[in-house]
């Protein structure tokens, strides 16, 4: 388990790099999480929706961890959304979008915040786990707070390995290849859950446009965002625009009977 908190680790912006950044290259942009979260709420579906759909009792409960806007969660339809995430920004825009379902919400890092956050019925966290270094703890306590049923979401690799290309091109930094989707659920399996998990194409691709492709690339590699022209130029060149489809990974367990 050690491993993937130092694959994790093998991410990082070198420190010369990251002095030049001229913002923040580890923020995430509300407008898209909530993009995201507005088409599954119209149209309901995917794996993470059905295995997590089907465990929720008629009235039941949801806790949602690095919620984000709600995507994993409010097409769920719960009685009660538990909604955490460290981002306010995320968590009001998944307020702002509930359509009525009731939402208690708790700032901060999981599993830092568990302690003030209840039990649910169902627990879902996407796209969480690659920020997460140690992922044995952070199951665990997913674990603990779930009456019936644990879904996870993930890539089936590091969210920003579409960027590969374009660090070799602009800093010639080679990228790593591990952590895992396969991985995380060893871990899981590891602790003693019984994991099943589903590999599928994701629903839609990351970005609207080229331009705004151009400005998340701009950010994450700590480029000047002057540089977006060139960035969708050398993007389109090496095959990273127009961005494929990623390949995402659904795993869950069930809580055993005597819990």
């Amino acid at each position: 388990m050690a491993g993937w908190r130092a694959d994790l680790e093998s991410w990082a912006i070198p420190d010369e790099i990251l002095a030049k950044a001229p913002t923040n290259p580890w923020t995430h942009q509300v407008e898209r999480f909530a993009r995201r979260t507005g088409a599954l709420l119209a149209d309901p579906k995917g794996p993470t929706y059905e295995r997590a759909r089907e465990a929720l009792p008629r009235g039941g409960s949801v806790l949602d961890v690095g919620a984000g806007t709600g995507a994993a969660s409010l097409p769920l339809g719960p009685a009660l959304l538990v909604a955490v995430d460290e981002n306010a920004g995320m968590l009001a825009e998944l307020g702002r979008q509930a359509r009525g379902t009731a939402v208690q919400t708790v700032e901060g890092r999981w599993p830092d915040v568990a302690d003030r956050t209840p039990v649910a019925d169902v627990v879902v966290c996407a796209h969480v786990v690659f920020n997460v270094p140690d992922l044995a703890e952070f199951f665990v306590a997913l674990d603990r707070h779930a009456r019936r049923r644990v879904v996870l979401e993930l890539p089936e690799i590091h969210p920003t390995s579409w960027l590969n290309p374009l660090w070799e091109h602009f800093h010639g930094l080679p990228r790593p290849a591990t952590p895992t989707a396969a991985d995380a659920v060893s871990i899981a399996e590891a602790l003693g859950f019984d994991v099943a998990a589903e590999r599928y194409p994701s629903p839609d691709t990351p970005f609207a446009s080229a331009e705004e492709m151009a400005a998340s690339a701009c950010r994450r590699l700590c480029l000047d965002p002057g540089r977006a022209s060139e960035v969708i130029k050398v993007a389109t060149e090496l095959g990273v625009w127009p961005a494929p489809r990623r390949t995402f990974v659904t795993m869950w367990w069930d809580r055993a009977a005597d819990e």
